[in-house]
């Protein structure tokens, strides 16, 4: 990663902080080598990410797993994930199986967080790449995803959104859900209409 890689990927780290709690239990999907961890310091509790292009590695509080979300995150459940520059690489007919693997891992009363630039950002980000100004923003994996579409994706009978705001002069979308205590989650849902046969 350039300097301004680090730069854009702490600013989204200091978006997210603000709705991590301290001692939170952390699921980073997409997490890179961990730097999110890094960032939070002793505000973290404890800390799992996820990423196929990561090597495992582990410190005290934290580890980070070669591997894909859901299928390589060991069934546990976090105070908080973070999907920060990630939903932007999941194709769309994939992205309702993501969020319920986020619900299905979320503490009620948890919280989703995630960042997702606005499509025209990749053109200035192409522009960037071609300076050699930028590096780790694997560009090749966007598919123009519309982040002002998250809130329809991602609100349902367990999450609700918090918060939705932009920044980076209003090129990259914040958004924060929480897991609602009482919701059932998808499998809970999916046992009950089973049970009932429909």
């Amino acid at each position: 990663m350039t300097k301004i890689d680090r730069f854009l990927q702490r600013w989204r780290f200091g978006k997210a902080k603000r709705f991590i709690p301290p001692g939170a239990r952390v699921l980073d999907v997409g997490s890179d080598d961990g730097a999110l961890f890094r960032y939070l310091g002793d505000r973290l509790g404890m800390g799992i990410g996820i990423d196929p292009a990561a090597r495992a590695h582990a410190d005290r509080r934290w580890r980070v797993i070669g591997g894909r979300f859901p299928d390589d995150v060991p069934p546990e459940r976090f105070d908080v994930i973070t999907a920060l520059a990630v939903l932007e690489h999941i194709p769309d007919d994939a992205l309702g199986p993501f969020r319920d693997a986020c619900i299905e891992y979320l503490e009620p009363g948890g919280v989703f967080i995630a960042t997702v630039p606005s499509p025209a950002v990749d053109r200035i980000l192409h522009v960037l790449e071609r300076l050699r100004l930028i590096h780790g923003m694997a560009l090749h994996e966007h598919h123009g995803f519309e982040a002002t579409t998250t809130p329809a994706v991602f609100s349902t009978r367990a999450l609700r959104l918090r918060r939705a705001r932009r920044f980076q002069l209003g090129l990259n979308h914040l958004f924060v859900f929480e897991r609602l205590p009482d919701a059932p989650s998808p499998s809970d849902e999916l046992e009950r209409r089973n049970a009932s046969g429909r």
